[in-house]
């Protein structure tokens, strides 16, 4: 999360938004998010709702939920997602930031 909020506004300069959904109730998220200074949106989702939609995995053994990263683009369409096998097996921003490079170039 550290890195998201270090590179925020490159996300910003191509057109993106980063939401970020956390397992925790809402006082506490806000709470760290606050606490963080977190640019995005952070959603809390303590029910899994959101986290279940999108098929993100729960694994007890390895501290909860896995890391999941998904790209959906303006239409609603997903255009890239990633499920983690460990909490360290996440894109780096710099990969995420060339897909949205490629993706804005597909547009008009």
């Amino acid at each position: 999360m550290a890195q998201l909020r270090q590179d925020y506004q490159k996300f910003v300069d191509r057109q993106a938004e980063v939401i970020a959904i956390g397992p925790e109730d809402a006082k506490t998220f806000a709470d760290w998010w606050h606490k963080e200074h977190m640019p995005f949106t952070g959603l809390a989702d303590r029910a899994h709702v959101v986290a279940n939609l999108y098929g993100q995995k729960v694994n007890p053994l390895k501290l909860g939920r896995m890391p999941a990263l998904v790209v959906v683009d303006k239409e609603g369409k997903i255009r890239y997602q990633h499920y983690g096998d460990s909490m360290s097996d996440i894109p780096s921003d710099e990969a995420i930031l060339s897909l949205l490079d490629d993706l804005n170039k597909e547009r008009p």
